[in-house]
């Protein structure tokens, strides 16, 4: 430092010297450790819809928008201007000029509505689309939600350098030397602002990256959140993998920022995880309550007939009658037997339960049995019962059933050994689900009916599974996405509220940008960014909005009826056929060698049943371990039958038969034996049915300081503080231009004093309403701000217009350091 200091002390330019002696010492306090890059001219905003008028910055609408400009006076449709930089005078017409803010400056930002979706007229539930850049939109939701939103989730750009994202107004491509170091000027100026809304103790936030900047966002990451623990996971978004000359890429990752008190909820993935290939649950095995196969008859066991009640509107068994003494029969004509279960057989005839009536009732106290379907066939319903054979053994913890969660419906699970109870989401997710060719691409066009213009939306499952990790025990949590492209979050959000009843909020904000193609084609037709036929192709207007309308109302805006299910993380139980398969290839099963055997096992698959488990003398093969079964010899079926007793888990049955008499004979008493099977799926949702939700689509706009302060903004500030106070209910509207002295709002949880000399009325009509959580206080002073404040015991009071102005000015200060 000390060279160049001498060399600095030889500039005979004072001012030159003292501007490079300021840099150099700039320079010199750079960390020399972890993330370094060059923060790069800050980042400007086009303000479309803010006139042009003498003293505006602004920008040439199809030029570069950091090459600013004055206005120096306006002559008709002709503006004088002056270039910031160099200080040239140049004329340009009016229209093809636009209001400019440079990042940093101080902006009064409003909300003007658009066009809103209500699909749930009665529910206080409303989400929010804001159409803006999302630098200015986050400074909005830090006024609105400072500390407050428990789960950010985004999607930035992933800067491969295929021109897939624009630096002021610009894009930033492969052959950019700066574009890494932009990238991460860009990220880091959001992530600070996203770092203030998220709640400091148990918010997370959510990155979804791939591997070109997932190394530099980790370290940014580290730096703007320090108090956070941070752990990063890996998806499967593309099982073919994406080549780029070397290896395939198959993955992406989603970098989990977790604030100091926020865990993710332990699940069961004994019982929670879906078989990736059958797309079936794996669960505890539901049995059929009805004997089955030998001992199955009334007068085998005469205690275990007796009645069970059911209510068949609510599908549960509501009691438990008395023993019906041998020689009593059941009135099976009467029309209130619908709501008695009897253990009839296929063939009509009266068999019993599994078990008595006291050990039932216990049974339906610890939640181990449940009602099944109404079998038309027998003329009674089905009843299902969890006995201690459906217990397994994981990590030698015993698994006990112990009911059923009142909001998912699913088996709650409990372990002998506590510590094998808690399971981790992991950090890999290989789930067909996430595939975002078939389950974003294609789910994004069969919604908005027509092929989408929208480069890799993600798999709607990939994002409901990333947010539901977060909020799935937080049902009225406050999700972010700022980086909202074709807007899949508020679609997994409103597919994850319609699982489990939940009313959780979602906030996305997007910008309008078209695409390349589109640009240079609406050019060459004489339109400019702002003007209605550019807007329009915009992809909030073109694809996030239509998107969100249409998938809430399940069709479309020309009426058609959206088609394809979604699939849920519920499940629902059916009774199926068990399954068989004659094996007539074998001329003489009975001299069957063991080499002849393990070959049929083979051919069955090594993965449903092992070929050690033939022996020298096995006649077939029954194993507590498999859902496999096969007789090599029908002459043993009487011995094949008596195993097969009780063993419920058994689904697929091969029989070595040559003739199909005999095959259908011995399937015949298998299923006599065995009757069918209850099995668990993902109960799946039409997309037609839509989902009962609002939401409100914005385009942020930019107010006068001046206009507001005097209190002539109200309206358009409205908007705002609907949001502020939670955006409950259906957002107020108000007509005319003169404005009202006071607003009580207990349908949407807040009030507003507009005119401080009804103060009086104002408490009066407080105390009438019983839901206002929220009050705003247009005043100038403080002091009687404060006053006001205190009289009327409502914790959550803001002064207008002071407090949204101090917010704005502040915030811009704070920004730039």
């Amino acid at each position: 430092m000390a060279a160049i200091n001498d060399l600095l002390r030889q500039i005979t330019d004072p001012m030159l010297r003292e501007r490079l002696t300021e840099e150099v010492n700039r320079i010199s306090k750079n960390k020399k450790f972890g993330l370094v890059f060059e923060e790069h001219i800050p980042e400007c905003t086009a303000l479309y819809g803010v006139p042009v008028k003498s003293g505006s910055t602004v920008a040439r609408k199809t030029g570069k928008m950091n090459e600013l400009y004055i206005v120096k006076e306006i002559d008709g449709k002709t503006a004088v201007c002056e270039n910031k930089i160099t200080s040239e005078i140049t004329t340009m017409p009016v229209c093809e000029l636009v209001s400019v803010a440079q990042f940093g400056d101080p902006i009064f930002p409003s909300l003007e509505p658009i066009a809103k979706v209500e699909n749930a007229p009665n529910d206080s539930l409303w989400h929010t689309i804001i159409e803006a850049d999302n630098y200015h939109a986050l400074q909005l939701l830090e006024y609105l939600y400072e500390g407050k939103v428990d789960c950010i989730y985004i999607d930035p750009p992933y800067n491969t350098g295929a021109r897939d994202w624009k630096y002021n107004n610009d894009y930033v491509d492969s052959n950019d030397a700066y574009r890494h170091s932009k990238w991460l000027s860009m990220m880091k100026k959001r992530l600070k602002l996203a770092h203030r809304i998220l709640n400091p103790q148990t918010g997370v936030l959510i990155v979804t990256i791939d591997e070109h900047e997932v190394h530099h966002l980790r370290t940014l990451l580290e730096e703007i959140f320090p108090e956070t623990y941070i752990q990063m996971a890996t998806i499967v978004i593309n099982q073919k993998g994406v080549s780029q000359g070397r290896l395939a890429r198959t993955e992406e990752y989603a970098i989990y920022v977790f604030m100091p008190n926020a865990f993710l909820p332990v699940y069961h993935d004994d019982y929670l995880s879906f078989d990736e290939t059958t797309q079936t649950q794996a669960s505890p095995r539901w049995e059929r309550l009805l004997r089955g196969g030998t001992d199955s008859r009334r007068e085998d066991s005469p205690t275990l007939f007796y009645p069970i009640y059911v209510d068949p509107e609510k599908k549960m068994i509501t009691g438990v009658g008395e023993i019906m003494p041998l020689g009593e029969e059941p009135d099976l004509t009467s029309t209130a037997e619908k709501t008695v279960a009897w253990p009839i057989r296929t063939d009509g005839s009266f068999g019993r339960w599994q078990v008595s009536p006291p050990t039932f009732k216990k049974l339906i106290a610890d939640g181990f049995a449940r009602l099944g379907t109404y079998d038309k066939k027998r003329g009674t319903w089905t009843v299902l019962y969890l006995n201690r054979g459906t217990r397994k053994r994981i990590d030698d913890g015993e698994i006990i059933i112990t009911g059923k969660d009142p909001i998912t419906g699913v088996v709650n699970v409990e372990f002998a050994n506590p510590e094998a109870r808690l399971r981790n989401i992991k950090t890999v997710w290989h789930r067909r689900l996430h595939d975002s060719g078939v389950y974003g691409s294609s789910l994004l066009s069969a919604v908005i009916g027509r092929d989408n213009n929208f480069a890799f939306p993600k798999s709607l499952y990939s994002t409901k599974d990333a947010i539901a990790a977060v909020v799935r025990n937080n049902p009225n949590a406050l999700i972010v996405d700022f980086f909202a492209g074709s807007g899949t979050t508020l679609h997994a959000v409103n597919l994850l509220n319609s699982e489990d009843g939940g009313k959780r909020r979602c906030i996305l904000v997007t910008n309008n940008e078209v695409s390349e193609a589109e640009a240079k084609e609406l050019k060459a037709a004489g339109y400019q960014p702002g003007d209605p036929e550019w807007e329009k192709h915009g992809i909030c207007r073109s694809v996030t909005w239509p998107r969100t309308e249409y998938s809430i109302l399940g069709r479309r805006a020309d009426g058609t009826v959206l088609s394809g299910e979604y699939f849920t993380n519920q499940t629902t139980t059916k009774e199926v056929n068990r399954s068989f398969y004659q094996l007539g290839f074998v001329e003489n099963p009975a001299a069957l060698v063991p080499a002849g055997k393990k070959q049929i096992v083979a051919l069955i698959g090594k993965d449903k049943l092992p070929q050690s488990l033939v022996k020298a003398d096995s006649r077939f093969i029954v194993s507590e371990k498999h859902k496999v079964s096969v007789l090599f010899d029908p002459e043993a079926a009487d011995e094949w039958l008596a195993a097969l007793e009780d063993q419920e888990h058994i689904t697929d049955f091969y029989i070595v038969a040559k003739d199909s008499k005999t095959y259908n004979r011995i399937k015949q008493r298998v299923v006599d034996l065995l009757g069918t099977i209850t099995v668990t799926e993902p109960l799946k949702r039409p997309m037609s049915e839509g989902f009962a939700t609002n939401v409100e689509y914005f385009k942020l706009g930019f107010l006068d300081k001046n206009s507001v302060s005097l209190g002539q903004q109200f309206i358009e500030i409205l908007p705002l503080l609907w949001l502020k106070a939670g955006a409950i209910g259906k957002r107020p509207e108000l007509d005319g231009e003169e404005l009202p002295d006071m607003l009580i709002l207990p349908q949407n949880s807040f009030a507003v004093l507009l005119d401080e000399d009804c103060y009086g009325k104002f408490t009066e009509a407080l105390q009438e309403a019983d839901s206002i959580g929220t009050v705003y206080f247009v005043t100038n002073s403080e002091e009687a701000f404060r006053e006001m404040s205190d009289g009327i015991g409502i914790k959550r009071t803001y002064q207008l217009y002071r407090d949204y102005i101090d917010n704005f000015v502040i915030g811009s200060r704070r920004n730039n350091l």
